[in-house]
Protein backbone atom coordinates (compact mmCIF):
# COMPACT_ATOMS: atom_id res chain seq x y z
CA UNK A 1 0.00 0.00 0.00
CA UNK A 2 1.11 3.31 -0.66
CA UNK A 3 0.86 6.54 0.81
CA UNK A 4 0.87 10.54 0.24
CA UNK A 5 2.54 11.75 3.51
CA UNK A 6 4.55 9.58 6.24
CA UNK A 7 2.18 10.45 9.38
CA UNK A 8 1.65 12.78 11.76
CA UNK A 9 1.08 16.67 10.69
CA UNK A 10 0.12 16.26 6.91
CA UNK A 11 1.71 20.00 6.39
CA UNK A 12 -1.32 21.48 7.83
CA UNK A 13 -1.84 23.55 10.64
CA UNK A 14 -3.12 22.36 13.81
CA UNK A 15 -4.06 25.33 15.21
CA UNK A 16 -4.04 28.79 14.93
CA UNK A 17 -3.51 32.34 16.65
CA UNK A 18 -6.89 34.94 16.60
CA UNK A 19 -7.05 38.49 17.87
CA UNK A 20 -10.01 38.12 20.84
CA UNK A 21 -11.74 40.55 23.22
CA UNK A 22 -11.43 38.59 26.78
CA UNK A 23 -14.25 39.38 29.27
CA UNK A 24 -13.14 39.11 33.55
CA UNK A 25 -14.64 40.72 36.82
CA UNK A 26 -16.25 43.58 34.76
CA UNK A 27 -13.15 44.30 32.94
CA UNK A 28 -12.45 43.69 28.91
CA UNK A 29 -9.05 43.26 27.65
CA UNK A 30 -7.56 42.47 23.99
CA UNK A 31 -5.70 39.35 24.14
CA UNK A 32 -4.38 36.67 21.63
CA UNK A 33 -5.77 32.84 21.76
CA UNK A 34 -5.30 30.07 19.68
CA UNK A 35 -8.07 28.01 18.33
CA UNK A 36 -8.07 24.38 16.60
CA UNK A 37 -8.29 24.05 13.33
CA UNK A 38 -11.44 22.30 11.26
CA UNK A 39 -10.15 20.41 8.30
CA UNK A 40 -12.62 18.50 5.62
CA UNK A 41 -11.69 15.37 4.31
CA UNK A 42 -13.66 13.73 1.73
CA UNK A 43 -13.23 9.85 1.26
CA UNK A 44 -13.51 8.06 -1.46
CA UNK A 45 -13.45 4.27 -1.73
CA UNK A 46 -12.96 2.93 -5.68
CA UNK A 47 -13.70 6.52 -6.92
CA UNK A 48 -17.10 6.05 -5.01
CA UNK A 49 -17.79 9.16 -2.59
CA UNK A 50 -18.49 7.83 0.72
CA UNK A 51 -18.53 10.80 3.17
CA UNK A 52 -16.79 14.16 4.44
CA UNK A 53 -15.14 14.12 8.11
CA UNK A 54 -14.66 17.45 9.37
CA UNK A 55 -11.49 16.40 11.68
CA UNK A 56 -7.94 18.32 13.20
CA UNK A 57 -5.53 17.55 9.98
CA UNK A 58 -3.05 15.06 11.36
CA UNK A 59 -2.68 11.45 11.48
CA UNK A 60 -5.04 11.58 8.49
CA UNK A 61 -4.32 7.99 7.01
CA UNK A 62 -5.17 6.41 10.68
CA UNK A 63 -8.18 8.37 10.36
CA UNK A 64 -9.33 6.98 6.91
CA UNK A 65 -8.52 3.31 7.67
CA UNK A 66 -10.23 3.66 11.52
CA UNK A 67 -13.26 5.34 9.63
CA UNK A 68 -13.53 2.78 7.02
CA UNK A 69 -12.49 -0.28 9.16
CA UNK A 70 -15.47 0.85 12.08
CA UNK A 71 -17.67 1.38 8.89
CA UNK A 72 -17.27 -2.31 7.87
CA UNK A 73 -15.72 -1.39 4.55
CA UNK A 74 -12.88 -3.43 4.86
CA UNK A 75 -12.00 -5.87 7.24
CA UNK A 76 -8.24 -6.38 6.72
CA UNK A 77 -5.09 -4.07 5.37
CA UNK A 78 -4.52 -7.07 2.56
CA UNK A 79 -7.67 -4.88 0.58
CA UNK A 80 -6.15 -1.49 0.92
CA UNK A 81 -4.29 -1.54 -2.41
CA UNK A 82 -3.62 2.12 -2.11
CA UNK A 83 -4.38 5.51 -0.08
CA UNK A 84 -3.53 8.81 -1.68
CA UNK A 85 -4.44 12.19 0.72
CA UNK A 86 -4.50 15.32 -0.71
CA UNK A 87 -4.32 18.16 1.85
CA UNK A 88 -5.02 20.57 -1.23
CA UNK A 89 -7.71 19.03 -2.65
CA UNK A 90 -9.09 17.75 1.01
CA UNK A 91 -9.45 14.29 -0.67
CA UNK A 92 -8.54 11.27 0.24
CA UNK A 93 -8.70 8.13 -1.92
CA UNK A 94 -9.17 4.48 -1.35
CA UNK A 95 -8.25 1.82 -3.99
CA UNK A 96 -8.78 -1.70 -2.60
CA UNK A 97 -7.54 -5.00 -4.70
CA UNK A 98 -10.78 -6.89 -3.79
CA UNK A 99 -14.48 -5.88 -3.87
CA UNK A 100 -15.22 -4.38 -0.34
CA UNK A 101 -18.36 -4.35 1.47
CA UNK A 102 -19.80 -0.94 -0.04
CA UNK A 103 -23.29 -0.81 -0.82
CA UNK A 104 -25.28 2.27 -0.87
CA UNK A 105 -28.57 0.99 0.21
CA UNK A 106 -26.23 0.40 3.90
CA UNK A 107 -24.14 3.48 3.64
CA UNK A 108 -25.76 6.51 2.58
CA UNK A 109 -23.64 9.57 1.71
CA UNK A 110 -23.76 11.34 4.79
CA UNK A 111 -21.81 14.70 6.68
CA UNK A 112 -19.61 14.02 9.81
CA UNK A 113 -19.16 16.59 11.23
CA UNK A 114 -17.18 17.40 14.42
CA UNK A 115 -19.92 17.25 16.81
CA UNK A 116 -22.01 14.70 17.87
CA UNK A 117 -23.32 12.95 14.41
CA UNK A 118 -26.59 11.88 13.71
CA UNK A 119 -28.61 9.79 16.85
CA UNK A 120 -29.74 6.03 16.26
CA UNK A 121 -30.52 2.65 17.52
CA UNK A 122 -28.93 0.27 19.40
CA UNK A 123 -26.96 -0.60 16.22
CA UNK A 124 -27.18 2.96 14.50
CA UNK A 125 -26.63 1.18 10.67
CA UNK A 126 -26.80 -2.31 9.57
CA UNK A 127 -23.11 -2.18 9.25
CA UNK A 128 -23.14 -1.70 12.93
CA UNK A 129 -24.89 -5.27 13.78
CA UNK A 130 -22.31 -6.59 11.52
CA UNK A 131 -18.94 -5.18 13.18
CA UNK A 132 -19.66 -4.51 16.70
CA UNK A 133 -19.15 -7.92 18.39
CA UNK A 134 -18.89 -9.22 21.85
CA UNK A 135 -15.64 -8.80 23.48
CA UNK A 136 -14.69 -11.56 25.52
CA UNK A 137 -11.40 -10.22 26.72
CA UNK A 138 -10.38 -10.80 30.66
CA UNK A 139 -8.42 -7.61 31.07
CA UNK A 140 -8.55 -6.55 34.84
CA UNK A 141 -7.76 -3.13 36.28
CA UNK A 142 -7.11 -1.68 39.30
CA UNK A 143 -8.87 1.34 40.85
CA UNK A 144 -5.30 3.12 41.09
CA UNK A 145 -4.43 2.21 37.64
CA UNK A 146 -8.04 4.04 35.99
CA UNK A 147 -7.05 7.44 38.03
CA UNK A 148 -3.08 6.88 36.33
CA UNK A 149 -4.42 6.54 33.17
CA UNK A 150 -6.51 9.37 33.00
CA UNK A 151 -3.93 11.58 34.44
CA UNK A 152 -1.57 9.86 31.58
CA UNK A 153 -4.18 10.54 29.07
CA UNK A 154 -4.84 14.46 29.89
CA UNK A 155 -0.88 14.86 29.63
CA UNK A 156 -0.34 13.40 26.41
CA UNK A 157 -2.57 16.05 24.71
CA UNK A 158 -0.30 18.62 23.87
CA UNK A 159 -3.15 20.45 21.58
CA UNK A 160 -5.81 20.35 23.86
CA UNK A 161 -3.68 22.11 26.81
CA UNK A 162 -3.01 24.57 23.44
CA UNK A 163 -6.39 25.72 22.48
CA UNK A 164 -8.68 22.99 25.11
CA UNK A 165 -10.84 22.02 21.22
CA UNK A 166 -9.84 18.60 20.75
CA UNK A 167 -10.73 15.44 22.34
CA UNK A 168 -8.18 13.03 22.82
CA UNK A 169 -7.91 8.89 23.08
CA UNK A 170 -5.60 6.35 24.32
CA UNK A 171 -4.96 2.75 23.53
CA UNK A 172 -3.85 1.57 26.90
CA UNK A 173 -2.48 -1.39 29.02
CA UNK A 174 -3.45 -1.12 32.61
CA UNK A 175 -0.10 -0.08 33.19
CA UNK A 176 0.15 2.81 31.07
CA UNK A 177 -0.95 4.73 27.97
CA UNK A 178 0.48 3.27 24.86
CA UNK A 179 -0.52 5.33 22.33
CA UNK A 180 -2.72 8.29 22.29
CA UNK A 181 -4.54 10.77 18.90
CA UNK A 182 -6.25 13.89 19.17
CA UNK A 183 -8.74 15.32 17.18
CA UNK A 184 -11.95 17.97 16.99
CA UNK A 185 -14.22 15.32 16.28
CA UNK A 186 -14.25 12.60 19.42
CA UNK A 187 -15.34 9.68 16.83
CA UNK A 188 -12.28 10.73 14.64
CA UNK A 189 -10.20 10.43 17.80
CA UNK A 190 -11.31 6.87 18.23
CA UNK A 191 -11.22 6.40 14.47
CA UNK A 192 -7.34 7.04 14.53
CA UNK A 193 -7.13 5.18 17.14
CA UNK A 194 -8.49 1.90 15.44
CA UNK A 195 -6.92 2.77 12.27
CA UNK A 196 -3.13 2.70 13.77
CA UNK A 197 -4.24 -0.59 15.77
CA UNK A 198 -5.88 -1.74 11.94
CA UNK A 199 -3.00 -0.87 10.24
CA UNK A 200 -0.07 -2.66 12.32
CA UNK A 201 -2.44 -5.69 12.82
CA UNK A 202 -2.22 -4.83 16.95
CA UNK A 203 -3.91 -7.24 19.14
CA UNK A 204 -6.13 -5.21 21.16
CA UNK A 205 -6.53 -8.17 24.02
CA UNK A 206 -5.46 -6.88 27.14
CA UNK A 207 -6.03 -3.49 26.38
CA UNK A 208 -8.04 -0.42 27.79
CA UNK A 209 -9.54 2.67 25.84
CA UNK A 210 -9.27 6.13 27.58
CA UNK A 211 -11.14 8.89 26.16
CA UNK A 212 -11.51 12.62 27.18
CA UNK A 213 -15.16 12.75 26.28
CA UNK A 214 -18.40 11.58 26.97
CA UNK A 215 -19.63 7.48 26.12
CA UNK A 216 -22.06 8.39 23.58
CA UNK A 217 -23.26 4.85 21.78
CA UNK A 218 -21.52 5.77 19.26
CA UNK A 219 -18.02 5.92 21.10
CA UNK A 220 -19.13 2.36 22.91
CA UNK A 221 -20.01 0.56 19.25
CA UNK A 222 -16.26 2.17 17.97
CA UNK A 223 -14.63 0.51 21.32
CA UNK A 224 -16.55 -2.76 20.81
CA UNK A 225 -15.22 -2.51 17.39
CA UNK A 226 -11.79 -2.49 18.43
CA UNK A 227 -12.26 -4.76 20.70
CA UNK A 228 -11.57 -3.61 23.73
CA UNK A 229 -13.09 -4.88 27.20
CA UNK A 230 -12.74 -1.81 28.98
CA UNK A 231 -13.54 1.89 28.46
CA UNK A 232 -12.30 4.64 30.96
CA UNK A 233 -13.98 8.24 30.04
CA UNK A 234 -13.98 12.18 31.81
CA UNK A 235 -17.79 12.43 31.12
CA UNK A 236 -20.73 11.08 31.81
CA UNK A 237 -22.32 7.75 29.74
CA UNK A 238 -25.82 7.83 28.06
CA UNK A 239 -28.17 4.93 28.65
CA UNK A 240 -27.80 3.42 25.11
CA UNK A 241 -24.31 3.31 25.58
CA UNK A 242 -24.74 1.26 28.95
CA UNK A 243 -27.45 -1.08 27.17
CA UNK A 244 -24.86 -1.86 24.75
CA UNK A 245 -21.88 -1.93 27.00
CA UNK A 246 -23.79 -4.46 28.80
CA UNK A 247 -24.75 -6.50 25.76
CA UNK A 248 -21.43 -6.26 24.12
CA UNK A 249 -20.09 -7.20 27.48
CA UNK A 250 -17.80 -4.54 28.16
CA UNK A 251 -16.73 -2.43 31.26
CA UNK A 252 -17.40 1.12 31.06
CA UNK A 253 -16.16 3.71 33.69
CA UNK A 254 -17.66 7.61 33.78
CA UNK A 255 -16.59 10.48 35.19
CA UNK A 256 -12.93 9.74 36.00
CA UNK A 257 -11.83 12.55 37.37
CA UNK A 258 -8.91 13.18 40.23
CA UNK A 259 -9.06 10.06 42.10
CA UNK A 260 -12.48 9.00 41.88
CA UNK A 261 -14.64 6.99 38.94
CA UNK A 262 -17.89 5.18 39.04
CA UNK A 263 -18.17 1.66 36.98
CA UNK A 264 -21.83 1.60 35.69
CA UNK A 265 -20.80 -2.00 33.92
CA UNK A 266 -19.63 -5.57 33.96
CA UNK A 267 -17.33 -4.34 37.08
CA UNK A 268 -16.14 -7.77 37.24
CA UNK A 269 -13.11 -6.43 35.15
CA UNK A 270 -12.28 -3.90 38.30
CA UNK A 271 -10.40 -5.03 41.27
CA UNK A 272 -10.67 -4.12 44.82
CA UNK A 273 -14.89 -3.64 44.92
CA UNK A 274 -16.83 -5.89 47.26
CA UNK A 275 -17.84 -8.02 44.48
CA UNK A 276 -14.28 -9.25 43.80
Amino acid sequence: MSTASPGAGEGLPLHTRRRILHYDGGDFSVREDEVATEYALTVFVNDQEMATVVCTPEYMEDLVIGFLASEGVIRHMGQVQDLVISRFRGTARVRTSTDVNFNQAFYNKRYIASCCGKGRQMFYYYNDAHTAKRVDDPVRIQPSQVVTLMRELEASASLWHVTGGVHAAGLCTPERLELSRVDIGRHNALDKLYGHVFRSGRDVAGHVVAFSGRLSSEVLLKVAKMGAGIVIAKSAPTALALDIAETLNITTIGFARGQGFHVYTHPWRVGGHPGT
